[in-house]
Parts: C-alpha cells; structure tokens; sequence
C-alpha cells in the first residue's frame, strides 16, 4: 500500500498579483506549522509539491523535520487562471464542463491531465512508501475527481475554505483504495468568489 498526504497549502496573501510567488500570510505561516503536528508520526519519504511559494511554504517545516528535499514539479501547479476571476457562477461552468476555460485560462481536464501524470509517475516511482505532496484546492480536487467522479463542484466548494486541508489516499498500485480527511483550517477565500452573491 503506498499513502499519499495531499496537503493544500494554508491562507496566501490574495492581494499579491502574481500567482507563483504570492506567499502565505502571517496567519498562513502559523496555521502551516499544524501541518508537521498531524503528520509527525507518517513516516514521510518523499517529498513532491507544486512549484508555487504558497505550497512550498506550507509543506517546508514538514519536509525538514523528515530531513527531505522538496522535488517541485510543474505539473502539480494550480489552474492557470484567464480573465474572467473566480466566482461561484465560473467555478459551475468549469466544473460542470471539464473541458470549459476562459480565455486565457486552463479547464479542469488540463489540469486534471497534468496533475494525474505526475501522480502516476510518483506512485510508480515510489511503490509502498509514505509521500507527501504540496497541491492546491482546484489542482487536488481534480486529482480526487480523477478516481471518484462523483467529486464535483459541490464537494470543491466544501474544501474551499480549509487552508491548510490534509487529505490521504491510499493506493494499490496505481488504483485508489482510500481516501481519509485528516486536518483542515478554515480561512475564507477572500478572492471574488462570493462576487455573484452580492
């Protein structure tokens, strides 16, 4: 059985313009140290993560207590977004047609398909071992929808709020055989997606 963490990462500083360097707030950084707490005692043996600060930031206490490099892998980054923001009417759209994206921007089945090669190339490459990777809410719900279809948009919105979310999956092989919640903190999204409920 080979067990993977998934852990989104905690509260960013939303008014930072650029996407791959935006970094956790203060608030973040304390609530990130809650992620070592649940995970001491896993046994970690690996460590990938998105190559964004915030997921980065998040795992790096975790991954230096197990005495781990972090491997950034493109892949794993979060959707590239366009020019429409996020609200909840964009987050129905895309979920409810994997393929829809705004201009400039990636649909759920891009990031789906990048984000599930790299995870099968993982799981290849580490069979029966404890991994850890760093992820994001729309990039990790598309890993979960991958396995369990009926994760959709619903479920997306549920985990919204929780910076930083702990999830574990559980596989044989390249199958899923489990998925267990582990920890979470609420932080509220405060980008745009309430823009619609105004």
């Amino acid at each position: 059985m080979t067990h993977v963490y998934f852990v989104r990462h905690a509260q960013p500083l939303h008014a930072w313009e650029d996407d791959r360097t935006r970094p956790l707030t203060d608030e973040g950084r304390e609530d990130a140290k809650s992620v070592l707490q649940h995970l001491t005692d896993k046994s970690i043996d690996i460590c990938y993560c998105s190559p964004y600060l915030r997921s980065v930031e998040t795992i790096a206490e975790t991954a230096g207590f197990f005495g781990l490099d972090i491997i950034k892998d493109e892949r794993l980054r979060e959707r590239q977004k366009g020019n429409e923001g996020n609200n909840h009417g964009m987050f129905r759209l895309r979920w409810a047609d994997h393929d829809f994206h705004e201009p400039g921007g990636e649909s759920i089945r891009m990031v789906q398909s990048r984000n599930i090669e790299a995870l099968m190339e993982i799981l290849n490459r580490h069979p029966e071992s404890n991994i850890l990777i760093g992820t994001h809410g729309t990039a990790l719900s598309s890993i979960i929808n991958h396995f369990r279809h009926d994760f959709g948009c619903e479920d997306f919105l549920r985990i919204i709020d929780w910076m930083p979310y702990i999830v574990r999956l559980d596989f044989e092989g390249s199958q899923l055989a489990a998925i267990e919640e582990i920890h979470h903190v609420y932080k509220e999204f405060t980008g745009n997606k309430r823009a619609d409920k105004k």
